[in-house]
């Protein structure tokens, strides 16, 4: 019964984050696709893409004061309105430098928008009801940028009309949180990330972060480019493309109870090697043109639900180890490293691409979850399971998005530290001077 007050009192905003995710979705495959079309290399792909993240990256920084200035719904509004004029820039100005821009911007609102519904939804829950509400959030995220995905054979991703749908579906975004009765959440109390400190809590938890940022990216913004390599059509893309983001969603309870019931290193352990080994798969079938159409999917749809696990699962052993007043911190510290690793994987993933051939994405997506799964089994020899009555219960975490809403309270402490600063300038100009 509360869980589903919960759920009513953010309706409205959880359908304009669904119509946000929707055209995301359908936009990362489309953007993908058209630098092909454009001709660009597949290392200028990769730069666009990691525009994308560092816009990301910089907006869950620096995004945070325009909400904390104007307001939740003032904010995802103006973000949603910008974000809509990004995705015609794209199409008005055909340069690469031109795209690298906009889509930083767009990364840039995304985080904004990301942050005002993450601790709009973290306020509004409790204890008790976090994990079931941020679960159906995230059955929301991964839904609707699958089912983004099958806009994309409705128009030509060489002309301009799926960019306006794109854009049309960012604007629509704003109407239903427009509309909302429910009134929007206050600042919560700031709190600060220490990546030594995290480093020193869960190294596991900190390399499996970025490891997942890498990973998740590639997917996200390459994968449409591997896709076009590989010579297929429209429709195929966006099936291959909605294969793994169908397999996300499929996956996620299911490991996450599991890490739940055992050692969650050992679960991480086999989810990272069987990812590999599916990224693995998938390298072999195209390389060698043996592969069916149907087989890649399968392997796809594995490879989308075992590591969209990963960021989930790091973070859920982090905070087992994490005392109980850095939480926060240490939700802010695994989405630093998440970013940092989802805005240099396609950067260099896309150069070694451009030189071995597109099917070399899932080559190096197979070597560093392979990595991360030897590295798992060796911290296990290293540090003793924490016991299952102190352990807390995983909490799904969408993993193709550098999103939490801690992010929102520990870039509030940069802000308050601004304020206190000015306050502080203010007082000493009034201060009388001592004759």
């Amino acid at each position: 019964m509360l869980v589903r007050q919960t759920l009513s009192s953010v309706a409205a905003l959880l359908s304009s984050f669904g119509l946000l995710l929707l055209a995301n979705g359908l936009f990362g495959t489309l953007i993908g696709l058209r630098t092909q079309i454009e001709s660009f290399s597949t290392a200028v792909a990769g730069l666009i893409v990691a525009a994308y993240f560092l816009g990301l990256f910089a907006g869950g920084v620096q995004a945070v004061r325009v909400v904390a200035a104007v307001g939740h719904i003032r904010s995802f509004a103006a973000f949603a309105s910008i974000m809509s004029v990004s995705a015609l820039g794209i199409v008005l100005v055909i340069d690469h430098f031109a795209w690298a821009a906009f889509r930083f911007i767009g990364g840039f609102c995304m985080a904004g928008m990301i942050v005002a519904t993450e601790s709009w939804l973290n306020e509004r829950c409790t204890n008790e009801t976090r994990g079931q509400v941020m679960a159906f959030y995230m059955i929301t995220n991964y839904l609707a940028a699958g089912c983004g995905q099958f806009i994309l054979p409705l128009g030509d991703p060489g002309g301009f009309e799926l960019f306006c749908v794109a854009s049309i579906i960012y604007s629509l975004a704003l109407v239903p949180v427009l509309l909302t009765r429910a009134s929007a959440p206050r600042p919560s109390p700031p709190e600060r990330a220490s990546m030594p400190e995290l480093w020193k809590l869960s190294p596991l938890g900190l390399i499996g972060a970025t490891a997942a940022g890498i990973v998740n990216t590639n997917f996200q913004g390459l994968a449409p480019v591997f896709a076009y390599g590989e010579g297929f059509s429209v429709t195929q893309t966006s099936t291959f493309m909605a294969a793994g983001i169908v397999g996300g969603l499929l996956l996620q309870w299911p490991m996450g109870r599991l890490s739940d019931r055992i050692d969650r290193r050992t679960v991480l352990a086999g989810v990272a090697l069987g990812t590999a080994a599916a990224s693995f798969g998938v390298w072999f079938m195209t390389g060698t043109g043996g592969g069916s159409f149907t087989g890649i999917v399968v392997l796809v749809i594995a490879y989308g639900g075992l590591s969209s696990t990963v960021y989930s699962m790091c973070a859920a052993h982090a905070n087992d180890f994490a005392p109980a007043g850095k939480l926060a911190q240490t939700a802010s510290g695994l989405l630093i490293a998440y970013g940092l690793g989802a805005s240099a994987g396609p950067v260099l993933t896309s150069s070694l691409m451009e030189m071995f051939g597109a099917a070399t994405l899932f080559m190096v997506n197979a070597w560093v979850h392979g990595s991360l799964g030897v590295f798992a089994l060796y911290r296990m020899f290293r540090r003793a399971p924490r016991p299952k009555a102190q352990q807390r219960p995983i909490v799904p975490s969408p993993g193709g998005q550098f999103t939490s809403g801690q992010l929102y309270s520990s870039m509030r402490d940069q802000v308050d530290r601004d304020l206190a600063r000015m306050t502080g300038a203010v007082r000493r100009e009034r201060r009388p001077r001592r004759r």
